[in-house]
């Protein structure tokens, strides 16, 4: 547990990775109708999906996909603020806060073929994509992979490329032994060891001790290995290349809470340089916010939202 942790620390907000859940109001959960399971890919069991969804509210379709340990649940605020404007899409991922583990490897690019799927079965008329830290590396990932399906992205404290926020040079080449040691590391945890892990990650990530008891509970009820797959698969690919191919606008908010405006100014530049290459972007900062911007300043975040989204 030591040299896992230490290992975290290491990588610039590597464990902001490990991300928790909110609960949906009650008002959402008595209104939710859940969307139709999406088809496993062909390299997964049969009786376990990629995700599941709860869809809420009515207009355009907006999809958000939680980080990682996540549920979908952790888009309470979101749903609230939108569900009179959008059909909301609400995603957790296979191995997360209580839902099944998919077998097999290439967890992420399983994910983002499944999400690609799912618009086209849904027949979603270019969706918003809304992805926090994980969810918002697969939402980079989906519209670099069909830039004509998807509409606007936000992106909330989440980037192309994670190991290179601190330096500019990593390449997943450099990265690949640590990722592998991090797999390896994850999938040798219990429940009891996933739950203290992820109690010592939270303390930095979110502001509220309420917040921080719920990803607690999540990360428990989520698949160590899955987590560790997922982390060494982000550490060890690279989308700032591919993210060039996004035709639509892109929305990315990082967090600022807690360090100097001097750290702040350099961490803007680092989120800006991963999207560099986005041909319409947007990077501002929750300067009161720690990693989870929707639960510590969710007035921020919807305000962001509201004017990116306003047109579009």
């Amino acid at each position: 547990m030591r040299r896992l942790s230490l290992h975290l620390r290491a990588i610039p907000s590597a464990a902001a990775l490990l991300s928790l859940a909110s609960v949906l109001p009650a008002s959402a959960q008595t209104s939710a109708r859940a969307a139709s399971p999406v088809p496993p890919p062909t390299n997964a069991s049969a009786d376990v999906k990629p995700f599941v969804v709860q869809r809420v509210g009515h207009g355009r379709p907006m999809i958000l996909i939680p980080g990682l340990i996540s549920s979908g649940e952790v888009w309470k605020g979101a749903v609230e603020h939108y569900r009179g404007r959008y059909d909301m899409h609400v995603l957790t991922l296979a191995g997360f806060a209580g839902v099944p583990p998919m077998g097999g490897d290439r967890f992420l690019e399983t994910e983002r073929d499944a999400i690609i799927r799912y618009i086209r079965e849904q027949r979603l008329d270019h969706p918003v994509l809304v992805g926090h830290s994980l969810g918002a590396f697969l939402a980079f990932s989906v519209a670099s992979a069909a830039p004509d399906l998807v509409g606007p992205v936000v992106a909330v404290d989440g980037v192309p490329y994670l190991a290179a926020l601190g330096d500019s040079t990593m390449t997943p080449e450099k990265m690949r032994a640590q990722a592998e040691m991090m797999r390896a590391g994850f999938a040798a945890l219990g429940p009891d060891a996933m739950e203290q892990q992820t109690r010592m990650s939270m303390s930095g990530l979110a502001k509220d001790s309420a917040s921080r008891e719920m990803g607690v509970r999540w990360g428990r009820a989520s698949d160590a290995a899955t987590a560790g797959r997922a982390m060494a698969e982000m550490l060890t690919t690279d989308l700032r290349p591919a993210v060039a191919a996004i035709r639509t606008p892109v929305l990315l908010i990082a967090s600022g809470d807690g360090i100097t405006e001097a750290q702040r100014a350099s961490v803007l530049a680092s989120y800006a340089a991963q999207v560099a290459r986005i041909p319409r972007h947007t990077v501002v900062q929750a300067v009161n916010a720690r990693h989870f911007v929707m639960l510590d300043d969710p007035a921020f975040l919807f305000a962001a939202m509201d004017r990116f989204l306003e047109g579009r």
